[in-house]
């Protein structure tokens, strides 16, 4: 597959897509939130859920005692039981970065990456130059991971050749010091037809991650939508031979949630996206959920309402 990035050529391509069935995308992501699985499964299923926790916190009131008290809980989610996984990631503003970073080292998290909300985040409407020094500001904090979001007017206007000279560029800045995730607020983009043009455009571009959405917009990270990035990317997959993993961000709270998503991955995408690097779940108050549903599996009952904490 050879695209040499101009307008025309990335037109062509996406215009040749074949197009979602909206009804058949809806009808499977229904289906598929009906599965079941049982007790030794789900043990299975909130672990892995936690390991792919991007753990979020993303307002204007962010404090560094609560990025520092949040770093505990990534890489401890329960103090009380060593056995529970750490989460996948820490996610915060550019001016946390450093602050996060330097507390997952000094706690035992130094595996545990830190990702930057970038590219004038929420809105993704800033100058190409402002994107690239919010980025590399990003980078020289010590992020690992660079969560970028799409200019989603210029995309709903037709100027898709500017989408992905700025995703390209993105990446540039990235190279191989960090993964890069492309967030198209999906709620913005209307259609899923859009959604798979959008997916397909951030791959071409270089994206290690597609993502549904800031979780400031909603509709956020709907079953239907992630279905259709999740085919978008093993189709792209069988095309190239490239693996590029998918972040559902906004409205996952409860366990039973995380675990439509994994059911999702496993029967859309396989079971190699059933891994922390190439699948994450974006999310603040999911974890306390994943570790009431632990405890309740290992104990017999629900803990107490002051079991975990409130972030």
């Amino acid at each position: 597959m050879i695209i040499d990035g101009s307008e025309g050529d990335l037109k062509r391509f996406l215009d040749d897509l074949p197009p979602v069935d909206q009804v058949g995308a809806d009808a499977r992501a229904a289906m598929l939130a009906t599965r079941s699985i049982k007790t030794t499964s789900k043990a299975w299923a909130i672990d892995m859920a936690i390991s792919m926790v991007d753990l979020t916190t993303l307002e204007g009131a962010d404090t560094p005692g609560k990025v520092k008290a949040l770093c505990a809980k990534a890489v401890r989610p329960d103090p009380t039981d060593l056995t529970v996984p750490s989460v996948g990631a820490i996610c915060v503003y550019n001016d946390m970065v450093k602050i996060a970073r330097e507390e997952l080292d000094l706690i035992g998290g130094r595996k545990i990456p830190v990702a930057a909300v970038s590219t004038a985040f929420p809105s993704g409407r800033a100058s190409i130059e402002v994107k690239k020094q919010d980025t590399q500001d990003a980078l020289n904090a010590g992020a690992s991971e660079i969560d970028m979001v799409i200019d989603r007017g210029a995309f709903l206007s037709g100027k898709i050749g500017k989408v992905f000279e700025e995703i390209k560029i993105v990446k540039d800045i990235c190279g191989e010091k960090a993964h890069l995730k492309v967030i198209f607020e999906t709620g913005e983009l209307v259609t899923y037809d859009n959604v798979r043009k959008a997916s397909y455009l951030a791959m071409l571009a270089g994206a290690d991650f597609i993502k549904t959405s800031t979780g400031k917009v909603n509709p956020a990270a709907t079953a239907p939508v992630v279905l259709v990035m999740l085919e978008a990317v093993r189709d792209y997959f069988a095309l190239t031979g490239i693996k590029i993993g998918v972040k559902p961000a906004g409205g996952i709270k409860t366990t039973k949630d995380a675990i439509k998503q994994l059911v999702l991955v496993n029967e859309t995408a396989g079971s190699d996206w059933l891994n922390p690097s190439l699948f994450r779940i974006g999310a603040s108050s999911l974890l306390n959920d994943l570790l009431m549903q632990r405890m309740k599996l290992r104990t017999g009952h629900y803990a107490s309402a002051n079991y975990v904490t409130i972030d």
